[in-house]
């Protein structure tokens, strides 16, 4: 992951140097849409066992830059590549516990016997994205749509359990898929975006289990995203 970390940098630098050059000599036609972007989204979880279920408000928060880099004359459609972080939680009912041997458990809770619980993900982010607006050099609010891919990759993840009578809390869970992936779409006017983020792989390994059956749970994020120049 690292080597991909850095691939990713020095491609981001290289593609920087080579658009301060261009904007030396052609500063009217060669613009690009660097940008910082800040994104809030409810988190849902999709196919859940039967008897899963969430409760509460299950919140995502997103930032990081990513490089535009136009492939037409008029520069309205162009890729985007950038280095993001990100942090989620879940509220819902699914325990995830220690044994005496130091393995994990999981089990489905009735909502009337927790005062809280849920899992929460830290992730180091790579969006890709095929971009198309309606901007001009010389107007920074226009109609975009941002479709792509993004690829996370895991570095921390924690449980939380609380009722009347028991505190669990716990870090690093092993059997949290560390690569997570999954489409992206952003669509909006200036600064105010719709988003949606749709995982494509399980957020646990197969080893995570409910009665013998594998807990195949994946992402499923709604909100806004603000892009900033």
């Amino acid at each position: 992951m690292r080597d991909v970390i850095f691939c990713i940098l020095t491609l981001i630098s290289c593609q920087s140097i080579i658009g301060q050059n261009e904007t030396t000599t052609e500063s009217d036609t060669l613009y690009r849409e660097d940008q910082f972007y800040f994104g809030i989204t409810y988190n849902l979880l999709g196919k859940m066992p039967e008897s899963m279920s969430q409760n509460g408000f299950s919140s995502g928060f997103h930032l990081g830059f990513i490089r535009d880099m136009p492939i037409n004359k008029s520069r309205n459609i162009a890729f985007g590549l950038g280095l993001g972080y990100s942090a989620n939680s879940y509220n819902q009912n699914l325990l995830i516990s220690k044994d005496q041997s130091g393995d994990f458990n999981y089990s489905l809770l009735e909502s009337a016997s927790f005062n809280k619980n849920k899992f929460s993900t830290h992730l180091i982010e790579i969006p890709f994205e095929f971009r198309w607006r309606t901007s001009t050099t010389n107007s920074y609010k226009f109609w975009r749509i941002y479709s792509g891919f993004k690829l996370g990759y895991v570095f921390a993840s924690t449980s939380k359990f609380k009722s009347s009578g028991q505190s669990i809390k716990l870090k690093n869970i092993s059997h949290f898929e560390k690569i997570q992936y999954g489409f992206t779409l952003s669509v909006g006017y200036n600064t105010w975006n719709t988003y949606l983020y749709y995982s494509l792989n399980s957020i646990f390994k197969n080893e995570a289990e409910i009665d013998s059956e594998s807990i195949d749970i994946n992402a499923i994020k709604i909100g806004l995203i603000f892009y900033i120049l």
